[in-house]
């Protein structure tokens, strides 16, 4: 982790003043050390009044510890470092704010050090070697086969694009898995209605859509016919048998979905590093099924195979029904063993709804089941390193989404809606644009990607078109346009952007937020990593735009704009350099969230 220098003085000197204010207290204690500078860094706050100072460190904990009220311990503590401030290069002051040890910060040095850092790291910028190449494994969007790519599976496919993103910022070898959903009663189904009302037509000539049709015919004439359902269940008994005409046909089914998912990829710019599916774990299932019955975990209830959990919140876990079908769990079990033992990963993040959360808790509490019978050393176990990082519902006002019944609404005509929103504003705006249609389509599926990173990942987004396809507030074509901006501004100066400027000249209050969030841009990234939520980076993008802006509509004393480049030669290029800092940092956040950022709008 990159460590910002001035927060890292701040926690050593109050590591220092602790020991220092306290030291008989810690010594009738027994101790020589209670409060280390790692752990205060840890623990550092952003004071609620920027007025306040740059950092703040609560004491309220520390109560009982110290035998003191809190407003006494953080006055006592920063009095004492107080006396020794001068030692710490870049503090200006500490002080005590009720049960708060505030920071303030020498401004000019920070201003200096952060702008001339972006300037030289430039996409480099907030990104560490904290992973030291150790793998992180992500899987996300993980569609269904003979479906459509509807708007239910924006979230995970964006969030998780976002998280292997992030991950590899931070150092790690991120391998970003799309498991695809293409095994399953649901493709006996699919046979039955294709070999019924699928005219004779070849599946390579007929769209995604087409198989939505019939799979959604399927289930309606179901409710008349109940026949269909143990048609279904024969078809997809031959097609695990592995009948050569019934594999076929489900080939055509994976080939034909697979092209549809790969153009919508490429126009939201999602990338993997593996595509694979569940059918992969069809020879992999009962090898762990053996494995989980030598550990004596097995049992039989009702002629079917389980695991008993041992927990009142869990049901027991099915691995196989009565008639020796398998399910999803125990192809899931089996995929995170075969993923353990193939890249012995750091993390392995699902990235699946809330829905599926007992699922999860299910095939994790199996594994660590398994690794205790197994008596697996602990720095060999999987547990602890498998984690479901779900989020949120999407709903249209307060409907669900729901492929069975048909009510399922494409992503693409969503993206297509905004991109021609975008086009309007355009030719509104600036008909004379360059590459408008380009523009469009990155400001469109901006304004759609935003949508979702807008709120923490664990909340629920209605898709309200109006609030999607808003231009103004906290969205992604206000990012965007205040990229654009900035773009303008480095075009319009005379001169190279140098990173040899005079940082006093940068005293102004707008300058100050705007030069402490481009230095808090590194822990950001570091928080969106640690609570696995890109919302955190989206949010400080907002931030960052709001305060830049802020600086770009100042008014003089005469209420005259104070502009970026004036006809003073070294105020411009101080200023220039905090341009070029802005979008720099705004530009790697919107990459991070997987946004294009255009240089004009």
């Amino acid at each position: 982790m990159t460590k910002n220098r001035f927060r890292e003085e701040f926690a050593r000197a109050l590591a220092t003043a602790f020991q220092q204010a306290y030291a008989d207290k810690f010594e009738s204690m027994g101790v020589k050390e209670v409060f280390d500078a790692e752990f205060i860094y840890d623990n550092l706050e952003k004071p609620k009044d920027a007025r306040m100072g740059r950092f703040a460190f609560p004491v309220f904990r520390f109560s009982k510890l110290l035998g003191a009220k809190p407003p006494e311990i953080a006055q006592r503590v920063a009095d004492t470092a107080s006396e020794s401030i001068s030692s710490y290069d870049g503090l200006a002051a500490v002080t005590s704010a009720g049960g708060f040890i505030n920071a303030a910060t020498d401004f000019a040095a920070e201003a200096g050090e952060t702008l001339c850092e972006i300037l030289k790291s430039k996409s480099a910028y907030g990104g560490s070697d904290r992973g030291n190449g150790r793998t992180v494994l992500v899987e996300y969007s993980s569609p269904n086969i003979a479906k459509p790519f509807g708007i239910g599976h924006l979230r995970t496919t964006i969030l998780g694009n976002s998280l292997r993103r992030i991950f590899k910022k931070l150092g790690f070898d991120v391998i970003g898995v799309n498991y695809l959903g293409d095994w399953g009663t649901q493709f006996g189904k699919m046979i039955v209605a294709w070999r019924r009302w699928g005219g004779g037509a070849r599946v390579a000539d007929s769209h995604v859509t087409d198989l939505l049709e019939l799979y959604v015919r399927f289930h309606e004439e179901a409710e008349k016919e109940d026949s269909l359902n143990d048609e279904a269940r024969l078809a997809f008994k031959k097609l695990e048998e592995g009948d050569p005409e019934t594999v076929k046909l489900w080939e055509q089914f994976r080939e034909t979905s697979q092209a549809e998912f790969d153009r919508v990829y490429k126009l939201l710019g999602i990338e993997f590093d593996l595509v694979t599916g569940e059918a992969f774990l069809n020879d992999k299932m009962e090898p762990v099924i053996k494995r989980l019955e030598k550990a004596g975990l097995t049992s039989i209830s009702e002629g079917a195979l389980i695991v008993d959990l041992d927990d009142p919140h869990l049901p027991p876990c099915l691995l196989k029904k009565a008639d020796g079908a398998t399910l999803y769990a125990t192809r899931d079990l089996a995929g995170l063993i075969y993923r353990w033992e193939k890249y012995k990963f750091e993390q392995s993040l699902y990235v699946v709804g809330t829905a599926q959360s007992d699922h999860f808790k299910q095939a994790f509490k199996v594994i660590g089941l398994l690794e205790d019978k197994e008596q697996v050393p602990p720095d060999e176990r999987m547990i602890g390193r498998v984690k479901h990082i779900e989020f949120g519902w999407v709903r249209f006002g307060d409907q669900m989404l729901s492929t069975r019944r048909g009510n399922i609404i494409f992503l693409e005509d969503v993206i297509n809606k905004a991109v021609d929103l975008a086009r309007e504003k355009i030719a509104e705006k600036n008909p004379d644009l360059a590459d408008r249609d380009e523009t469009a389509l990155m400001i469109g599926v901006g304004a759609v990607l935003y949508s979702q990173f807008s709120v923490r990942r664990q909340k629920d987004v209605n898709f309200d078109w109006d609030e999607v396809l808003s231009f103004e507030g906290e969205t992604g074509p206000y990012l965007q346009y205040t990229h654009a901006r900035l773009c303008s501004l480095l075009r319009n100066y005379p001169a190279e952007v140098s990173a040899e400027f005079d940082q006093s000249l940068l005293d102004k209050e707008e300058e100050r937020r705007v030069v402490e969030l481009l230095a808090d841009f590194p822990a950001a990234v570091e928080d969106a990593a640690r609570s696995y939520d890109p919302n955190v980076i989206a949010a400080h993008l907002i931030r960052l735009a709001g305060a830049f802006n802020r600086v770009y509509q100042r008014k003089d004393d005469k209420g005259r704009i104070d502009k970026i480049i004036s006809d003073d030669a070294n105020l411009s290029a101080a200023r220039i350099a905090l341009v070029e800092s802005v979008r720099t940092v705004i530009y790697e956040g919107l990459s991070l969230l997987g946004i294009q950022a255009p240089q004009e709008m």
